[in-house]
This record gives structure tokens, sequence and C-alpha cells, in this order.
């Protein structure tokens, strides 16, 4: 009992005067995880609308896959990202192994399933006749994806969270890829692991802390956000 009361001590005085084991990890993250998700949501949203509102041959298989890829293991995803970055790998030339764009790169695989499959079934959801409610009046497929987009907004918050959640507490991949190098690729997760194999709690705990709060902080921002368009639908339906 005595660890765990010793190892929140010390964790609240690195909290109040933070040392360079918390807060470059905390920036590391924020930079990796902010730039992966930013690229999943301008190509994921965009593809499961694209999913959602089309028909055609070989959509089916692509759902199939999609689907799949929603419950692929990080740990497999890091496997095959270090093996097209692996210096003998196809892309190896490019030397991206080791480096934060590696992580990134994991996680944009990881976090693009997500955010297409919870993209493409809140489509599904949405009222079928509301496609050509929109295009009756003049509005071109781009102009309708828009208006389906702010249509379904709640739902598609729900994608967001999804991806975020699915890579802020990785750990498997961003190892394989990053190699939890300090100063470079050392991200919340990996030096979590660090510190507790080296016995350091009281490190291990302030980061679980801020991971926490850090993940509590971005859901409780978008359950805000969902709460808030609810209101103002029933306001103006």
């Amino acid at each position: 009992m005595d660890i765990f009361l010793d190892g929140f001590s010390k964790a609240y005085q690195l909290l109040v005067e933070p040392a360079a084991s918390v807060w470059v990890p905390l920036l590391k993250t924020l930079q990796i995880t902010g730039i992966a998700i930013f690229i999943t949501l301008i190509t994921g949203l965009p593809l499961g609308l694209f999913l959602g509102l089309s028909e055609f041959k070989g959509k089916q298989l692509i759902v199939v896959i999609l689907n799949t890829g929603m419950g692929l293991p990080p740990v497999v995803v890091g496997l095959f990202v270090s093996l097209l970055l692996w210096r003998s790998g196809i892309f190896g030339s490019l030397r991206l192994m080791y480096t934060p764009m590696a992580m990134i790169l994991a996680e944009i695989v990881i976090a693009l399933p997500l955010v297409t499959g919870f993209t493409f079934a809140s489509v599904r959801n949405l009222n079928e006749k509301l496609k050509w409610q929109i295009l009756s009046f003049g509005a071109s497929k781009i102009e309708m994806y828009k208006k389906i987009l702010i249509e379904g907004r709640i739902a598609f918050a729900a994608a967001v969270i999804a991806g975020f959640g699915g890579i802020i507490s990785e750990v498997g991949a961003a190892m394989m890829v990053g190699g939890n190098i300090e100063g470079q690729t050392r991200v919340l997760t990996t030096a979590i692991v660090l510190e507790t194999r080296s016995g350091h709690f009281d490190v291990a705990i302030a980061l679980s802390m801020i991971l926490l709060s850090l993940t509590l902080l971005i859901n409780v921002g978008m359950t805000r956000i969902q709460k808030e368009n609810v209101a103002w639908n029933r306001i103006w339906p």
C-alpha cells in the first residue's frame, strides 16, 4: 500500500513542478496524435460519406475490409508498418523507421477504419430520403456531402472520439515503429511502460494521470458539443 501512496505523492509533485520526463512525452503525444487524427478526419469522414451515399460494384467487399480493419490489433499494424519502413522494405529508402512520421503513419492506419466505419454507419442510419431531398434543390454532390455531414454531426462526433481513443492509448505499434527514443518518439503510453519497467512508479503514475486527464478532457469536450447540437436541433428542427 505504501508504494501506491508514495507513488501518488511523488506524482503530485511532478505534476505541480513538471520535469522533462513528464512534459516532453506529453508534447510528443499531442504532436503525433494531433497530426494523425487530423489526417484521419480529412480522409476518413469523406470516405465514410462516399461509402454511405454511393452504390457501386465491390462496395460490399470494401465494407467487409473496413469492418475487419476496425478490429485490427495495433501490434499487427505495427508489424506491417515496420516491414514496409524497414531498411529492406518497400519504403526503406525514406528512412522513416524510428521517427515520429512512422508513428503517425501507424496511428493513421489504426484510426482510419474506425473513423470511416463510424461515419459510414452514421450515414446509413440517416433518412434515405434526405439525400434526394437535398439534390432536388439543385445541390451538387459536394454540397450534398456537406449538408449531410452537418445533419449528422452528432453521430459523426462519435467517429472522432473513436478515432482519437484508438490512437491516444496505443502502445504496441508506437514502440515497434517509434522505438521509444527519448525526446524523439517517446510518448505518454511508451513512457509509462518504460518507467514502470524501471521501477519509477512515481513518474509512471504521473504520466498515467496526465494521459487519463487528456483523454477525459477530449471526451468531455466532444460530449458537450454533442449535447449543444441536440439542444440546438430542438430549438431549430
